[in-house]
């Protein structure tokens, strides 16, 4: 009877346990199926969310850079143009915003005219949640290149003459070379030139974009400005020292600060896997520049040189914003060493040579380096071919650089574009600083300069314990 019962029991058992199987089957499988949908759809949304955030702490810590410029100048000019440099500094970044937001994103981002320019969006019309988003990462982009011009003809440039070149800065020449190259229908990258070549340009972060043009549209307006009172005697350049190293040091390391929203931001995308080999590349190439330039100076004088030292993290700096996603920690090296060497080159020719006075080297620091971090690409880029550390990378150059076997088409892009940014951005600045000075005038009167930009454009002076009041 035990072991009738047992069988009994055992049979019951296992009936239950099918028809708990049935059950679970016709009811719980379909509620699983949905909650993997649901998670699936959930993950998606935290990913956008996560890259919504990037872009947002990334442009914040980009728009920081501002107070990084303004220290860095200040720090290498005279007290008595301290609050002149604050005021078109702080005055770039908001006309920058609403400039930007009226003019500047439809040119870049609108629809496409002929691979030249963009024509609508203007005003943000039909933005949403994405263009919005879009629309403050790139913005604070592109007041910088303003911002450069603003350091390299520091303390004798009319206030009302530097707004009205900042207006045409940002609503004109950044806006229309950017959309060359990042809206996706410019001439640099697609279009006649790309067939022709047979590969597009590529400028991760903006060597070209942003460097190059403010580098060689200050180049312009230094030109057209002229030197300071006292900096050339006899055709030699003498030093104008500046009255803070400490707040230029600290501004210099506020835009180093800067560049992990600058490149790392410049990803796109939160979940991006090589992000970090970014901001590694980035970093790696600024060190190596500032080396570089310390160890020239010491060379060159017997003793390393602060403020141009200085000038080699940001040269690095530069140099690697073009090529950070596309070449490998090596490249980096190399890439920022070669731009620490550009940009001590570059201040030497600018003042012995061609006798241009750039109280902070923004032409050699962000024109020449800047030029030098695009040809960088067509050099030293890995590609994302099998085996390639950065093979299935989206935002790299699309093919390897000549050092790395993949011909010469891409370094023949890059020199194409570093020959439109130089013609572009020199060209137009040239035209427009010429008008200025003809009409209201770009330089301030020679008893004004010797007063200092504080008091004659402000009326007030940054430090007011060192001014001698008259009676």
């Amino acid at each position: 009877m035990y072991g009738i019962s047992q069988k009994l029991n055992s049979k019951i058992i296992w009936q239950a346990l099918l028809l708990m199987s049935v059950i679970f089957m016709v009811f719980m499988v379909p509620a699983t199926a949905a909650t993997i949908e649901e998670n699936s759809e959930s993950i998606a949304n935290l990913e956008t969310a996560l890259t919504v955030m990037w872009l947002i702490i990334a442009g914040a810590i980009v728009f920081l850079m501002h107070a990084g410029f303004s220290l860095v100048e200040i720090g290498l000019t005279r007290t008595k143009n301290t609050a002149n440099i604050l005021m078109k500094n702080f005055m770039t970044i908001c006309l920058g915003v609403v400039v930007y937001w009226a003019v500047g994103w439809g040119i870049m981002y609108g629809a496409d005219y002929a691979g030249l320019i963009g024509i609508d969006q203007f005003f943000l019309q039909g933005a949403d949640n994405a263009v919005w988003n879009s629309w403050w990462f790139q913005m604070v982009f592109a007041a910088t290149g303003a911002t450069i011009v603003s350091g390299a003809m520091a303390e004798r440039t009319d206030f009302k003459a530097y707004l009205i070149y900042t207006v045409l800065m940002v609503a004109l020449i950044y806006p229309v070379y950017g959309h060359w190259v990042w809206s996706g229908a410019g001439i640099l990258t697609s279009g006649f030139i790309v067939d022709a070549i047979g590969v597009a340009h590529h400028d991760f972060a903006g060597s070209g974009v942003v460097h190059s043009i403010g580098g060689y549209a200050a180049l312009a307006g230094v030109l057209v400005v002229g030197p300071r009172i006292g900096k050339f005697k006899n055709g030699k350049a003498l030093a104008i020292p500046g009255h803070s190293l400490p707040l230029a040091f600290l501004g210099t390391l506020i835009l180093a600060f800067g560049w992990v929203g600058f490149n790392g931001g410049s990803t796109l995308d939160a979940n991006d896997p090589f992000v970090s080999l970014v901001i590694a590349n980035t970093f790696l190439a600024g060190a190596s520049g500032c080396i570089a330039v310390m160890f020239i100076t010491w060379m060159k004088t017997g003793k390393p040189d602060p403020s141009l030292t200085a000038n080699g993290l940001l040269a690095g700096l530069v140099a690697i914003t073009a090529p950070c996603g596309s070449v490998s920690n090596w490249g980096a090296v190399i890439i920022g060493l070669i731009g620490g060497i550009i940009v001590y080159a570059g201040v030497m020719f600018n003042e012995n040579v061609l006798k241009l006075d750039d109280p902070v080297g923004a032409i050699a620091v962000h024109g020449y380096t800047g030029s030098w971090g695009l040809l960088a690409v067509g050099l030293f880029a890995l590609g994302t071919g099998e085996g390639s550390i950065l093979e299935g990378a989206a935002y790299t150059a699309e093919t390897a650089g000549l050092l790395y076997g993949g011909g010469v088409q891409l370094l023949l892009i890059q020199i194409v574009a570093v020959i439109l940014s130089i013609v572009w951005a020199f060209g137009i600045s040239l035209i427009i600083f010429k008008a200025l000075d003809l009409t209201i005038g770009l330089r301030v009167s020679e008893e004004h300069e010797i007063t200092g930009l504080d008091v004659v454009e402000h009326g007030i002076s940054a430090y007011p314990e060192f001014m001698i009041l008259k009676e």
